[in-house]
């Protein structure tokens, strides 16, 4: 799937010759923010529903895919999102599809956001990494790359893709970018195409990877989005899924290859699987958000209705009910780090109209010191995004 030539462009997007650092960190800044807020928020802007893999796990497969509904965001729709996430405290950016690296404006789209002062990320499959693009996306201020791999050999892993030779360009991916001090992270879809978790990080650090984080299994979902797939690849018993869990801790703790899920997060799963009472609630809604190719804002991947059209997002939509109706890692995962975050703005907000006793009940939340122990798990991985 070869990409167009990019769209006239916006004025708002400035000269794609200059090169745009991603925003710095600011501690001093972070600490207000989490105090007032509870910390940068995150979204996840699917910009397109194209994608050119064929992945036998996901709805956006090439194969699968009906023509007649393919949709992508205009560069001024994508602009004025950022905006709109500027203004609603959003701190990080990931473009995502289907394959975001087919839309002709993903350089214009990075650069405003890191201009805004956005972290811009991208996910791919990295099918269409070219050295054009990746010097370029780093010019323009990309701050991370998450990058698909969905077994523990090459043959496997493009076989399932449906891209011949994408290990080749991943490999050449992941180097230029340690070149240029951008972060990297492999993405695994926790599927039956692992056979053997002991060998997947001997060919993650052969791809060039420093890290890695599972995607769970994931066979329904009731948003637009369509990454999952009732088929065979992920589709487990609940026994199978403890048993899966069990498996990635196991890798975490003795193969010494980072791996991004927390400990906390990965129990998290298993209690959600058995169906016993879980720790931490879903901040999807609150500081996560889902925006897809029609601009509607959802809080997650699997919830039925948008919150909003994202023109209309302010605080007012804002949901925070503790859900843990799923188990989607991208949201999961960081409400476990962000937990003692939200708890310390709750209690400031408390302190603030003189609730002491509430404002203690916050800071002495048992919870907050799993939380940080989560955030010093992931510490390296978090500093370098």
């Amino acid at each position: 799937m070869a990409q167009t030539a990019p769209a006239a462009l916006d004025t708002r997007v400035g000269d794609l010759t200059q090169p745009i650092r991603p925003p710095a960190a600011s501690g001093w800044q972070l600490f207000k923010d989490v105090l007032a807020h509870g910390g940068p928020a995150y979204l996840q802007f699917a910009i397109t529903n194209l994608c050119n893999a064929d992945c036998g796990f996901c709805g956006f497969a090439r194969s699968q895919f009906d023509p007649k509904k393919r949709r992508s965001v205009t560069l001024g729709e994508a602009l004025d999102v950022i905006d709109i996430a500027r203004r609603n405290h959003v701190g990080y950016l990931l473009f995502v599809g289907g394959e975001p690296l087919v839309h002709r404006d993903l350089r214009a789209m990075v650069r405003y956001s890191a201009r805004q002062g956005i972290r811009p990320m991208i996910c791919t499959n990295g099918g269409l990494w070219t050295e054009d693009n990746m010097r370029a996306l780093a010019n323009d201020g990309l701050s991370s790359v998450i990058m698909s791999v969905d077994a523990h050999d090459a043959a496997l892993h493009e076989k399932n893709r449906g891209l011949p030779d994408v290990c080749r360009k991943i490999r050449r991916a992941n180097e230029f970018f340690r070149g240029a001090g951008i972060q990297t992270t492999a993405s695994i879809t926790a599927s039956r195409l692992i056979e053997d978790f002991n060998k997947l990080p001997a060919f993650l650090e052969s791809l060039g990877f420093t890290s890695c984080t599972f995607s769970y299994p994931l066979t329904q979902l009731q948003s637009s989005y369509m990454s999952f797939s009732e088929g065979g690849l992920v589709s487990f018993s609940p026994d199978e899924l403890v048993a899966l869990f069990d498996k990635i801790k196991e890798m975490k703790r003795t193969s010494g290859f980072p791996v991004v899920n927390p400990t906390e997060s990965l129990d998290e799963m298993q209690r959600h699987v058995r169906g016993e009472k879980e720790r931490f609630g879903c901040l999807g809604g609150h500081k996560y958000f889902y925006l897809d190719w029609h601009l509607n804002l959802y809080r997650c991947h699997f919830w039925e209705s948008p919150m909003c059209n994202v023109y209309e997002w302010d605080d007012s939509k804002l949901i925070r009910d503790g859900c843990t109706r799923c188990m989607i890692d991208c949201y999961r995962d960081p409400s476990v780090l962000q937990h003692v975050a939200i708890n310390a703005s709750d209690a400031w907000q408390a302190l603030r109209r003189g609730r002491l006793l509430k404002a203690a009940g916050h800071v002495l939340d048992r919870r907050n010191v799993v939380s940080l122990r989560s955030v010093w798990e992931d510490r390296n991985w978090i500093g370098k995004v």
